[in-house]
């Protein structure tokens, strides 16, 4: 009877959330396929045909592809130059050159891109302190391809490094140590033995990367959109500012060819993921270290120079931005002023608005998705494992298409009233929760999913023996053994839609803005010294999020949170 009662609350159970999976993980990218399937037709003037005939798509895909290789090349070299250095030798401090190399992955793209524009031009409050700002009318460097590519590596190196570190995390030491024995030096060590085996990994942290680029919209928004140097998500974005009664179908044939790249790359990455798994005898936990001796502290150095370089300075310029009256004048006694800070908190009434409605979507996203990835979780772990590979795939489609392009699909699957109940989310703060539910579901799930695999099955056993049902187990058993990542898995949900941009850019209304909506749009208007303070105040936020990450860490399975070991 027992049993009965369990399976029958597993199945009704199953039902609501596999039903919820479909909602909002399917249904909106099968109405972005219906709308431009619909509007494919053989005559001249069909939708579809007009984005594949128009130039503007075609310059928009090849800077797309220029920006998105270009910051690939730099991503990868400054993701496996600090992926070797920090995992592979003797550097002292290693768990801090971790935290700070992540802490670009986390920052808004807006924000990084802000802070690279205060920090050059001939505007530049943190150059014309020091004396030595370009002179009125030169250019900003920033606002280039080559510019948008660098924030692009910058903000995708971790990617590159997460890749990297997990495969040199797990090279055989008894191999290497052979290779001592044998008197073979540190070089050729490496070459022949490291390399050889990461190789794999590192293009498939490359792929990554790509894919990462070529959806972003923030970088590409903040330094081409001044020089109409368009890629395809803010071609999408100016597309939707337009009018007529075929411009919805038109950005979902735009939408359709970036998300069947980005989907491409991700079979790519998958295949070389699969083919980076080695089957290698004589592999221990031990880490490698290759004792650096004399080149310790040049390296180290080296390091310091590096982090100064793409996440130090630009802050600093971020800060002493927001210190000043205007863009254009040095930081001294006289200028320096808190202005900004006191019109963001007492007279700007879309500032506490943005900070309230993000931090409200942030929070009700994380206890959503908390709230629905523990079960689910539970249930996937207990389908066959070509089952929950599906399922799984389906859960992440969202998340690894661009959030221009799912913001698409949620305008295409809202833009008329419900039916039945006759109530419009288009235009409100729903909609938006609804797509971040959508896109951040498999970022709360994934670490669920790794602390239930290291349960021990015994205990359930025990449990189901004694006549606990399945809700009673998951409450009582699972839920406080995993009750760490479930955790970890909500903070990591609140510290992205916290600042997100992406989606919210095509779906806030007056009154709905998020904060990366409203440091774009202030950036945009010319008040760039308040977007500055808003910035730096979603850092100090996106820092003090990931030290408190970083203080559950020792608690979870390795691997739950990215910067730590």
């Amino acid at each position: 009877m027992l049993i009965r009662t369990s399976d029958s609350q597993l199945r009704w159970l199953s039902l609501l959330l596999f039903l919820l999976i479909a909602l909002i993980s399917l249904l909106p990218s099968l109405r972005l396929l219906t709308e431009a399937v619909s509007s494919v037709s053989f005559t001249a003037s069909s939708p579809l045909s007009d984005v594949l005939t128009s130039e503007r798509t075609w310059r928009a895909l090849k800077n797309s592809f220029y920006t998105s290789s270009l910051g690939t090349l730099i991503a990868v070299l400054l993701g496996s130059g600090f992926a070797f250095i920090v995992s592979l030798t003797n550097i002292r401090r290693r768990p801090l050159w971790v935290f700070c190399f992540m802490l670009p992955m986390m920052i808004p793209p807006q924000v990084t891109a802000l802070s690279w524009l205060q920090l050059f031009g001939p505007a530049s409050p943190l150059l014309n302190t020091f004396g030595i700002a370009p002179e009125l009318g030169s250019a900003n460097p920033m606002y280039s391809a080559e510019g948008i590519a660098l924030l692009l590596g910058i903000q995708s190196a971790p990617l590159v490094f997460l890749a990297l570190r997990t495969q040199l995390m797990s090279l055989p030491q008894d191999m290497i140590e052979a290779a001592r024995m044998a008197n073979a030096p540190q070089f050729r060590i490496w070459v022949d033995i490291i390399v050889p085996l990461s190789r794999s990994a590192l293009v498939a942290g490359a792929a990554l990367a790509f894919v990462s680029s070529l959806g972003n919209f923030g970088i590409p928004a903040m330094l081409g959109i001044p020089i109409n140097y368009l890629v395809l998500p803010t071609l999408i974005y100016q597309q939707m500012a337009g009018f007529g009664e075929d411009i919805l179908s038109e950005v979902a044939g735009l939408s359709m060819i970036i998300a069947l790249l980005v989907l491409a790359g991700m079979l790519m990455q998958q295949w070389l993921q699969q083919r980076s798994q080695f089957a290698l005898i004589g592999h221990t936990a031990q880490p490698i270290f290759f004792d650096l001796k004399k080149a310790r502290m040049p390296t180290e150095f080296a390091l310091g120079m590096v982090l100064s370089f793409i996440l130090v300075i630009p802050l600093i310029g971020l800060i002493i931005s927001s210190f000043v009256p205007a863009l254009g004048m040095p930081l001294n006694s006289n200028t320096f002023t808190l202005n900004a800070y006191i019109e963001m908190v007492s007279n700007q009434g879309s500032t506490a608005r943005a900070f309230a409605n993000s931090g409200t979507l942030a929070f009700f996203t994380a206890m959503v998705l908390m709230l629905v990835c523990l079960p689910l979780g539970y249930l996937l772990m207990r389908l066959p494992m070509r089952v929950r590979a599906v399922v799984a795939s389906l859960i992440e489609v969202p998340y690894a298409i661009p959030g221009i392009v799912l913001a698409i699909a949620f305008i295409l699957l809202f833009a008329k009233p419900l039916p039945i109940i006759h109530v419009s989310l288009y235009g409100t703060l729903g909609i938006i929760f609804l797509a971040y539910l959508s896109c951040f579901l498999s970022v709360c799930l994934k670490p669920v999913m790794t602390a239930m695999s290291l349960l021990d099955a015994s205990l359930e056993e025990a449990a189901q023996l004694a006549g606990a049902n399945s809700i009673q187990r998951l409450m009582h058993i699972v839920l406080p053994l995993t009750a760490p990542a479930f955790f970890a898995g909500g903070l990591l949900v609140f510290l992205i839609s916290i600042n997100e941009l992406t989606v919210s850019a095509l779906l806030w209304s007056a009154g709905n803005e998020t904060l990366g909506v409203l440091i774009f749009n202030l950036d945009e208007s010319g008040d760039s010294v308040l977007a500055s303070a808003i910035s730096v105040l979603v850092v100090l936020l996106v820092a003090i999020l990931m030290a408190l990450l970083s203080l559950l860490a020792p608690r979870l399975p390795k691997g739950i949170i990215p910067w730590h070991d």
